[in-house]
């Protein structure tokens, strides 16, 4: 709870009635290596701030590949906000790297916070632009920049990731395969 407090900190300090409302609100859960915390097919339920750990979100296409969309490690959220917010089956899945703790709030709950502590309604806004911002970078990235640029901007974006992250989720992410990430490193180290 006190990482999750002082993430709202770096945004809006919290009064103590104001985090006495927050604590029963939300969940606190440990979660093993490779287990799912969202599946395709089911409701989002939870937005979820990783206290400890790290989390891939990604999509399967009809030959069976994973397309990474986002890496969450500690102090990040991690949601499909799309079925969030509808409450429609997703679409993708959201599945942990490494052992993780992590505090999850539930919609209800998220929606009685928005209105009893109003610096939460503002604090997720910003949260959720900044994905935002980060989600059109990418996409221009995606069409207008070279597997190098991308992997730079990757760096540039998770730079606590990148040793713990292995070549084939990188690549996916960067949507190149893991051999060509490879050449990538060994042409950037040569510089």
């Amino acid at each position: 709870m006190e990482r999750l407090l002082t993430h709202f900190q770096r945004y809006i300090p919290l009064i103590e009635d104001e985090k006495r409302l927050l604590e029963p609100r939300v969940r606190a859960r440990k979660i093993k290596r490779r287990q799912m915390i969202l599946q395709e097919g089911f409701v989002c339920k939870h937005y979820t701030f990783v206290v400890e750990g790290c989390f891939k979100m990604y999509g399967v296409d009809d030959k069976g590949y994973e397309h990474n969309i986002q890496f969450a490690a500690e102090g990040d959220w991690i949601a499909d906000i799309g079925s969030f917010h509808s409450q429609k089956p997703s679409r993708l899945f959201i599945e942990a790297i490494e052992p993780s703790e992590i505090i999850q709030i539930e919609q209800q709950d998220l929606y009685f916070l928005y209105i009893n502590i109003p610096k939460l309604d503002r604090i997720f806004k910003v949260i959720i632009e900044n994905k935002f911002v980060e989600l059109q970078n990418r996409v221009l990235q995606a069409f207008s920049s070279t597997a190098e640029q991308r992997y730079l901007s990757f760096l540039e974006q998770y730079p606590h990731l990148t040793n713990r992250l292995p070549n084939t989720q990188i690549a996916s992410y960067l949507g190149i395969t893991p051999e060509f990430l490879s050449k990538i490193r060994k042409n950037l180290s040569r510089k």
